[in-house]
This record gives structure tokens, C-alpha cells and sequence, in this order.
């Protein structure tokens, strides 16, 4: 076993967004290498250039940096092992290529594309498990691939598997596995456009940058022993294997588009909070072995280990994210929070307003407790942004009688008689106007708040005046009862 500082790796493919999934695999790698003071590498695998979709890179980089995943080295950063962009290895990748072919645990492969698919539909007819390469090209006599070679037939580079015996790897998180060597294919390693494709660059390249763990999702389990072969067949040491449980939506089918948003980037531009969907995310398949669920990222270093990440799928809960996020929002600071809250701004309606940092403090303070999203400070009170244009008419029709306009003139009157109110105030005022009518304070309170608010519900009403403020309150009173009349 590799008892070495770790290196680990993330290494996605630019075909697109960064999905949960992904960021999953790129936090548990990072928690594992701050954890254990070892190295945290950004390779990208792009050698599929019919998937590779421009840009896709540097969305990939900077959504990693908005979670907070700085990796040690990478394409930005550079590093003893580089270069990290496989496009860039290709010649590195074609040595070792023809290394496993001077070794027979490769050969080259002239078969065209009908024939493959002949052989594939044929194999299907007999109801075959699976459908496998039949080792045509490997018996090729010396002389006949010298020809084809020779004669610029298109080709491709196939591992050579041996029949009938056990492939056997051991991997945290699955323990012992085995695989029979009959159900493996003889898979392509060099395409015929002269890439690698992933099996021989992911190996190649987990061993040239001396990475010890490979910690990547379930999916690649099945493509496990094609790499525990080619580390055989290079007398390489193989690296620790950890297979992450799949991410299953609530009805237990595999994460998908389909049922919802799976790039992290659609969850940034929604509003949620980096530090709750990190701390959502590694919860998906990890605990500590208590029932806690609030971390921050700091505190995921100090608890993670892979010991403790379940085989089971794990289910995206969104609830539980919508939670984390109002938890999370609710330990950030009414500095941190206000900063948020200016970026918001510049995205609505109000950005040419100027409202001042202690009116918007006051905002955040006083609907703190109410909101799960930065954006609610704006969406869910836009009556602290601007005069109602309606009032929700089932509290006119429950709270607005025809008396209603005296009570609230002589509110308004008392209001504009204070010198520079405070909460207090605006509660004795009301509470003396509540004695002269001889009317219950509940009498005054709903239809006020509809007036300045529009609404029926939101944070205290005596915030609500103190943060609005005299002169506001007075001509939202005036407004109210001219529009509702």
C-alpha cells in the first residue's frame, strides 16, 4: 500500500458545465489532500475531441474557484508534472502505446467500422452478456501488420486481454473486488485519429504525476480492471482505489438533467451560498459518524476521511439544500451579507437607486430570520425598494372597512407629529391613537402594514415604520387610502 503525502486528482472532461457529481468527486479529493497535507491536481481530460466544447475549461476552473477548490497544480498553475491538459500528452501517450505492443499486451487493430458492427449485431442475435472485440487483428501474422502499417490502413491500438482468469483490485470504499477477465473487452487505448482514449491516458497519467489514490465515482468501477491491467503490464505500483456511491434523485433513478438542475453553476446563478451547497455536497454519500450537518469548509477538512463514505447511493435532497442555504445565510454577517445584497441590486430593477449601507443593514437585519436566498432581501420585501403599486386583496377585503380611512388619517396625523421616531415610538403612537378610537390595536396594525407594505405579512410592524421611516410612512398612508378608495 502507497503510504506516501498523497496526490490525488480531479480530472473532468470539457464537455460542457461542472456537474454536482463532479464537484462531489473534486471535494472529496481536496477534503482528502488538505486532511492529509497531500497535493490537489487539476488534469484535464480532453482527448474526446468530438465531446470537447469551447470554453469548457475555463468555466471548469472558475466554478471550482467559486467553491472554493484551489487546486495545487493544473493547466493555470503549472507544477512538476505537467503539462495538465492531455491534449498536450499525446506523444507521451503513443511511447507507452508502443511499449505494451513490443510487450503483446497491445496490438494494433485494422478492423473497419461495418465490421464491428457486424460483429456487434451478430453477438447480439446469439444473446451474448455483453458484446466483445473477437481478437481478429491479434493473430495477424508480423509480416501482414507490417503491410497494413505500411500501406496507411486506418488503425487502432487495443489492450490485449488475457482469457479466463480473475482481475482482483482492492478499494476503500468497496473493499475486495473481483472481475473475470472474459467479461472485459480488449479495449481501444489509441483511436484512429492517434488520441488516447481515456483508459490508457488515465493511467499513464496517474502514474507519470505520481498520483497515490484515485478517488473518483462508481461509474468508472466497471472500467477498473482495463486499468488494473495496464498498471500490470507496465510493473507499475497501482494507485489506492475509492469509488464514490452515486448521486440518485428523491425517486431513486440516477441523477440526471431530466428531473432538474445538475450543473453547479445553475445553482450558483439561483443564489445559493458556495458554503451551503459545499456543505450540501458532502454530505452526499460522507458523514462524520454523528448526526451533524452544518460545516464549513474548514471543519470538512478536519472530519473527512474516506472510511467513512457510505457504498449506498446517496439522494439529492433539495430540500435539504434550501435548508443548508437559510442555515448558512443566517451565520453570515450583516457585513457579508450586505455585500451579497449590493450584488443583487445591480441585478434588479433598483440598481440606479442609492440606498445607503445602514438602510440596507437594516433590511438584512430585520429579515434575516425570513429569507433562505440573498436575492428574498430583495424579492420578498420590495416594499423597502420602492412605494406598492397593489395590495393584496384578500387582506383589503378582510382588514379594510369602511372607518378604516379615519383610523389610519389619524394615525397618519400622530405619526407626522413625532420628531424623529424610534421603534418605541411608533408603538406608543399607535397604542395612543388605539385608546382615543376606543379600537383594538389589531384594528390598526393590519390595515397599516397593508399600506406601507402592501402586504399582509412580513418582519415586525414597528421595524417595518422605523426602517421606512416617518415622511415614507406618512405618504404610503396618503397613497394607500386615495388607491384603495
Amino acid at each position: 500500500m502507497i503510504n506516501e503525502t498523497p496526490r490525488v486528482r480531479f480530472a473532468p472532461s470539457p464537455t460542457g458545465y461542472l456537474h454536482v457529481g463532479g464537484l462531489r468527486t473534486a471535494l472529496y479529493n481536496y477534503l482528502f489532500a488538505k486532511r492529509n497535507n497531500g497535493t490537489f491536481v487539476l488534469r484535464i481530460e480532453d482527448t474526446d475531441r468530438n465531446r470537447f466544447v469551447e470554453g469548457a475549461v475555463e468555466n471548469l476552473i472558475k466554478a471550482l474557484k467559486w467553491a472554493g477548490l484551489y487546486f495545487d497544480e493544473g493547466p493555470e498553475t503549472g507544477g512538476d508534472f505537467g503539462p495538465y491538459m492531455q491534449s498536450q500528452r499525446l506523444d507521451i501517450y503513443k511511447k507507452y502505446a508502443d511499449e505494451l505492443i513490443e510487450k503483446g499486451k497491445a496490438y494494433y487493430c485494422f478492423c473497419t467500422p461495418e465490421r464491428l458492427k457486424a460483429l456487434k449485431e451478430e453477438q447480439e442475435k446469439q444473446k451474448l452478456p455483453q458484446a466483445k472485440y473477437d481478437k481478429l487483428c491479434l493473430h495477424l501474422t508480423k509480416k501482414e501488420v507490417e503491410n497494413k502499417l505500411a500501406s496507411g490502413t486506418p488503425k487502432v491500438v487495443r489492450l490485449n486481454v488475457e482469457e479466463n482468469h480473475t482481475i482482483k483490485f482492492d478499494d476503500i470504499i468497496r473493499e475486495h473486488v473481483e472481475f473475470e477477465s472474459n467479461n472485459v473487452d480488449d479495449q481501444v487505448l489509441i483511436k484512429s485519429d492517434g488520441y488516447p482514449t481515456y483508459h490508457l491516458a488515465n493511467v499513464v497519467d496517474d502514474h507519470l504525476m505520481k498520483i497515490t489514490h484515485v478517488i473518483r465515482g462508481e461509474e468508472w468501477l466497471s472500467s477498473t480492471p482495463k486499468h488494473v491491467l495496464l498498471y500490470d503490464a507496465f510493473d507499475w505500483e497501482r494507485p489506492i482505489f475509492a469509488h464514490l456511491p452515486l448521486l440518485l434523485n428523491p425517486d431513486r433513478s440516477k441523477l440526471s438533467k431530466r428531473q432538474g438542475d445538475v450543473a453547479v453553476e445553475d445553482y450558483r446563478d439561483k443564489g445559493f451560498l458556495k458554503d451551503a451547497l459545499v456543505n450540501f455536497v458532502a454530505l452526499l454519500g460522507w458523514n462524520a459518524g454523528d448526526d451533524r450537518e452544518f460545516y464549513y469548509i474548514d471543519e470538512l477538512i478536519k472530519s473527512f476521511s474516506l472510511e467513512r463514505v457510505n457504498k449506498a447511493g446517496a439522494v439529492f435532497d433539495l430540500q435539504k439544500l434550501n435548508w443548508l442555504n437559510a442555515e448558512h445565510l443566517r451565520k453570515k454577517s450583516s457585513s457579508e451579507l450586505l455585500a451579497d445584497l449590493r450584488i443583487e441590486i445591480q441585478k434588479s430593477k433598483f440598481k440606479s437607486q442609492n440606498f445607503s449601507d445602514d438602510y440596507l443593514s437594516q433590511i438584512i437585519d430585520t429579515m434575516k430570520e425570513r429569507v433562505s436566498f440573498v436575492k428574498e432581501f430583495i424579492d420578498t420585501c420590495t416594499y423597502f425598494y420602492e412605494v406598492p403599486s397593489e395590495y393584496e386583496q384578500k387582506s383589503v377585503e378582510k382588514n379594510w372597512n369602511p372607518e378604516t380611512p379615519e383610523h389610519l388619517n389619524k394615525l397618519k396625523e400622530e405619526f407626522a407629529s413625532l420628531n424623529n421616531p424610534t421603534k418605541e415610538d411608533f408603538e406608543t403612537a399607535l397604542s395612543k391613537v388605539s385608546e382615543e378610537l376606543n379600537v383594538g390595536k389589531g384594528k390598526l396594525i393590519h390595515p397599516l402594514r397593508l399600506t406601507v407594505s402592501g402586504q399582509s405579512t412580513g418582519p415586525g410592524m414597528f421595524d417595518l415604520l422605523f426602517i421606512l421611516g416617518k415622511d415614507e410612512v406618512v405618504k404610503r398612508i396618503e397613497a394607500a387610502i386615495k388607491h384603495i378608495n
